[in-house]
């Protein structure tokens, strides 16, 4: 094991020595070569940064929409069972099959607007998650 870390350390040594015997112009080059690199990375960083600050500000703007829709299908649900209770406490005789047909389709139309919150919060919960 000491063989082998002197080995890689006389090798080292070795392209120490090499980086000191190549004439200035070789130097300056390598200089020049790791300074484009190096702002090649600041940039990056820089638009990650944008990036990131970005799809924070659209976390946070669709996680407030998220809400009010939330509370929106809340209000509307308590309508309907109110409208339902009020059209049961009306009339013993049974709704008529127009009447059915729409509350069926004001039902169908919520349980669509609730699932499609649901996939729109897991959506926004993976990008949260991604960020």
């Amino acid at each position: 094991e000491v063989q082998k870390l002197n080995q890689q350390l006389e090798e080292k040594n070795g392209e120490i020595q090499q980086m000191i015997n190549q004439p200035p112009y070789e130097k300056e080059r390598e200089i020049l070569r790791l300074q484009k690199t190096l702002a090649e990375r600041e940039k990056a960083q820089a638009t990650s940064d944008v990036l990131c600050r970005s799809l924070t500000d659209e976390t946070h703007q669709l996680q407030r929409k998220l809400a009010s829709t939330a509370e929106m299908c809340q209000h509307l649900a308590k309508c309907l069972e109110e409208k339902q209770r009020k059209e049961k406490g009306n009339s013993d005789d049974q709704i008529p099959t127009e009447r059915s047909n729409q509350l069926l389709d004001n039902e169908t139309s919520l349980q669509a607007l609730i699932c499609n919150l649901q996939e729109e919060n897991r959506m926004l919960k993976q990008k949260v998650a991604h960020v």
